[in-house]
């Protein structure tokens, strides 16, 4: 379904609107939108519109997946192997992995989001990245020709994919294949995941997953109720010597090794220690609950936004000579 002047869905809430808007169901209607040529020029795909944030009206046309399906194409005593529309919900398919007993992606729960987007941003959440749990990408291009991306064709690293390079643009996930666990194996040593587990008697899968969204409901604001694109810094990967500076200076400094040269250190507690948390700039903020989060009050802008993280990454540069990145894609 092709739409004019139609508003495009984010979890911002900003009110922006695409000059041409087309919905499609299937691979085939996708192939028919592109050999009739209704898809104008510029054109960008999008999933819930969950990491993005747009500056102004789009002037060409957004395209949105509705594939759906979850279909099991291989599976065995130990693991299963699992074909998933780009339009299925990410959390849908994380409740329908916990509901079947299949072990990997518990711990990215509540994560908002469309599936083909999980496999563009290599979502990831409390130790886990959704590129551990992919087999397959599954893609079309403008020109329709398809091709299907091997886990080691897609150039996964944090928050980074092959999919993400502005050559990529053309490219459209259809479907994302997964490689799943049917033993039990769970991801705990991160974050308060250990700590809140200490209330139930037993882990499993279900417990696990209603922890890891208690945890998130208590730290990031539900979008319908405050515009929000969750996570909206990268946490900042430096060099151990940079590192073990900063570390002298703050011995409190929470931190996660990465390898023997790299480090990571939280952005949200960098920019709570600069005196962001809670703090506003117009009518944009930074979440009093969560630093990382930034937030529309209300009647915020694209550029009300970005206003406000050029001034929070201004402040983390020079407190602690550290860059942090946004993770949301400025459109």
């Amino acid at each position: 379904m092709i739409y004019k002047n139609k508003k495009i869905p984010n979890t911002f809430g900003f009110d922006v609107k695409a000059a041409s808007y087309a919905d499609y169901d299937s691979v085939e209607e996708l192939e028919n939108l592109i050999a009739c040529g209704c898809i104008v020029s510029p054109f960008l795909h999008i999933g819930c519109g969950s990491n993005l944030l747009f500056e102004k009206d789009y002037e060409g046309t957004v395209l949105h997946s509705r594939i759906g399906g979850v279909e099991v194409t291989a599976e065995d005593d130990e693991r299963v192997s699992v074909r998933v529309g780009a339009g299925v919900i990410w959390d849908d398919f994380v409740a329908c992995c916990v509901e079947r007993g299949w072990y990997g992606a518990e711990n990215l729960s509540l994560i908002p989001g469309e599936v083909g987007a999980s496999a563009v941003q290599n979502i990831g959440a409390y130790g886990v990245e959704v590129k551990d749990l992919i087999s397959s990408v599954e893609t079309i291009n403008i020109r329709g020709e398809k091709r299907v991306y091997q886990n080691n064709e897609c150039e996964y690293a944090y928050r980074k994919s092959l999919f993400k390079k502005p050559e990529m643009k053309s490219v459209f996930v259809t479907y994302v294949n997964f490689a799943l666990s049917k033993k039990e194996r769970y991801t705990l040593d991160y974050g308060t995941i250990r700590q809140e587990l200490a209330n139930y008697p037993a882990v499993d899968l279900i417990t696990l997953r209603h922890v890891i969204i208690n945890i998130r409901e208590s730290k990031l604001p539900d979008p319908k109720m405050l515009g929000n694109a969750g996570s909206f810094f990268m946490n900042p990967i430096v060099p151990r010597a940079q590192f073990e500076l900063l570390l002298r200076r703050y011995p409190s400094m929470p931190h996660y090794e990465v390898d023997a040269d790299r480090v990571k250190i939280p952005a949200g507690w960098m920019i709570d220690q600069c005196g962001w948390k809670g703090k506003a700039l117009g009518p944009a903020a930074v979440h009093d609950k969560q630093a990382l989060v930034l937030v529309n009050l209300g009647g915020a802008t694209g550029r009300d936004v970005i206003a406000l993280s050029d001034a929070v990454r201004a402040s983390v540069q020079k407190k602690f000579g550290v860059e942090i990145r946004p993770e949301v894609n400025f459109i």
